[in-house]
């Protein structure tokens, strides 16, 4: 018999050419994921570290970057808002928006800030290190008005806004308190990202979604098992007065909280959160559609994309988080920070299905 999550499958996949074409703004911590590519056979003599000997290397987007590039792949009309340091990685980022045909007129380059780099090193499909360039100060209050208003002007145009919050120290609780005043007017749906314990600027988004540890931080409590996990779901959907909370439980799935609904819904896993240690070693658990999961690199982001897209064109919440849930597990199908494009949901809603 047809699970209730293969039953979901069809009208998902009808709903994938609808996708195309909608008008989403992304506003957040934008930043430069760095990746150097290399072989180790051997361990440096002057620490217990291994040498990695050099092959490649290529940046990508990242945070909110890596949001709009998802969105980007799966047809969306991206516009994207942010701030980002007057250097080099200032300039590869605003240079990888426009190959992506992210809009960027708004992804303001400040004098006094240093772009966000993320420098990961990685020697046979294992992750060395990473090491990150950034600071945490706030926008200069002139930068913030002009983003601000930038911001503003477009809002009239998007079917939804994603709020992709990584603490980087661009929004500010009265950043965000203006965003979602301005959303509210003009019946925006917002969807944010949330890493932080910021509980009340956020209030009345559509959906608010984040990963277990943050669920645990947000909610002040340990998250061991299903009830804790009600608890918390209940306890954010109050404090953030919003439509909904979706909480990624990697290899767990997501859990779905609804203001409308009494219950939460639990979406099982269709891909193993993994770290890139494990991959490859023998008797590790296959996640419910026996993918092979090489890294979780930005799978927070595509899940917060997918769950925003689906929604504006007109999906459920619930569904939207189904089909969230799918593309994430096709990313973490990957190595590096990666995106999902509409013909990898059409397989991975197939295999579903099947």
């Amino acid at each position: 018999m047809p699970t209730p999550l293969a039953k979901s499958m069809p009208r998902l996949k009808r709903m994938l050419p609808r996708l195309r074409g909608k008008r989403i703004g992304v506003l957040g911590d934008i930043m430069l994921d760095c990746y150097l590519w290399g072989t180790s056979s051997r361990i440096s003599p002057e620490a217990p570290v291994p040498v990695v000997d050099f092959v490649d290397e290529n940046g990508c987007l990242g945070g909110a970057g890596n949001v709009a590039a998802n969105l980007a792949a799966l047809g969306a009309k991206v516009e994207a808002f942010g701030v980002v340091g007057a250097d080099e990685a200032g300039r590869a980022i605003q240079n990888c928006l426009r190959e992506a045909n992210i809009a960027e007129r708004a992804v303001l380059a400040e004098a006094r800030r240093v772009t966000t780099v993320k420098t990961r090193i990685i020697a046979k499909h294992h992750q060395v290190v990473r090491v990150d360039r950034e600071r945490r100060e706030p926008l200069q209050p002139e930068t913030q008005e002009k983003l601000l208003r930038m911001m503003f002007a477009a809002l009239k145009r998007l079917d939804a806004l994603v709020l992709s919050d990584y603490h980087k120290g661009l929004i500010t609780d009265d950043f965000a308190d203006r965003v979602l005043r301005a959303a509210h007017q003009l019946k925006v749906p917002v969807f944010v990202g949330v890493k932080t314990p910021r509980l009340y600027a956020y209030r009345g988004a559509r959906v608010v979604a984040c990963n277990a540890r943050e669920a645990s931080l947000l909610a002040n409590r340990s998250l061991d098992d299903e009830k804790s996990f009600e608890e918390a779901g209940r306890m954010l959907l109050a404090r953030f007065r919003c439509g909904a909370v979706v909480i990624t439980r990697g290899e767990s799935g997501m859990s779905v909280f609804e203001e409308s609904s009494p219950k939460q819904v639990h979406i099982p896993a269709t891909g193993l959160e993994l770290t890139y240690a494990r991959v490859g070693q023998p008797g590790i658990e296959r996640g419910a559609m026996g993918r092979q999961v090489f890294d979780v690199t930005g799978a927070g982001d595509t899940v917060l994309s997918v769950l925003a897209l689906a929604a504006a064109a007109g999906a459920s919440i619930v569904d939207a988080a189904v089909l969230a849930n799918i593309a994430a597990g096709v990313v973490v199908g990957k190595l590096g920070t990666a995106s999902v494009s509409t013909k990898e949901l059409e397989h991975a809603l197939e295999e579903v299905r099947g």
